[in-house]
């Protein structure tokens, strides 16, 4: 089977699913998905949450590349402590705040993501390194594969992939 093309430039984010969308085959995350096929129409789709939606969830490099821009954005527009980034995440990301189980367990998985990125850090520069969106030059490696694994996390979650 032949690779999607990528396109490049201006075109990399102009509207690429419409485009795969309006052809023959589906999309493949977009089936992954369950999105419906072209030749119907739907009122509502099915919710549904497999497996193998986690696992595109979690490798697809646009959603990668979107972790890391979330990422970023946790970086720069939230306070400086560990705390403070997860609640901005967690609230933009599923419009609720964490309950205190929530923010325990979040602030044992960025502790650890932290510690093994400082510890390898050409890991956090291959892992930040996905997708063309411009990366600020400011931010350390490890910090921003930290919160782009948090990212990775929260866009995975139930809550977030069928929200209504």
């Amino acid at each position: 089977m032949d690779e999607w093309p990528v396109s490049e430039g201006p075109d990399l984010y102009r509207r690429a699913l419409y485009t795969f969308w309006r052809r023959v085959c589906t999309y493949p995350t977009l089936a992954t998905f369950d999105a419906s096929s072209r030749d119907i129409c739907v009122a509502r789709r099915p919710r549904s949450n497999t497996p193998l939606q986690a696992l595109a969830a979690m490798n697809e490099p646009t959603l990668l590349e979107a972790a890391r821009v979330f990422a970023q954005r946790i970086l720069t527009e939230s306070n400086s402590d560990d705390t403070s980034r997860i609640h901005f995440a967690f609230r933009t990301c599923l419009g609720r705040t964490p309950d205190t189980a929530e923010l325990k367990r979040l602030l044992a998985f960025v502790k650890q993501q932290r510690k093994g990125y400082r510890r390898d850090p050409q890991a956090a520069a291959a892992l930040i390194n996905s997708g063309s969106a411009l990366r600020p030059k400011s931010l350390d490696a490890p910090s921003l594969a930290t919160y782009m694994m948090l990212a990775n996390l929260l866009f995975n979650l139930d809550e977030t992939l069928t929200k209504g």
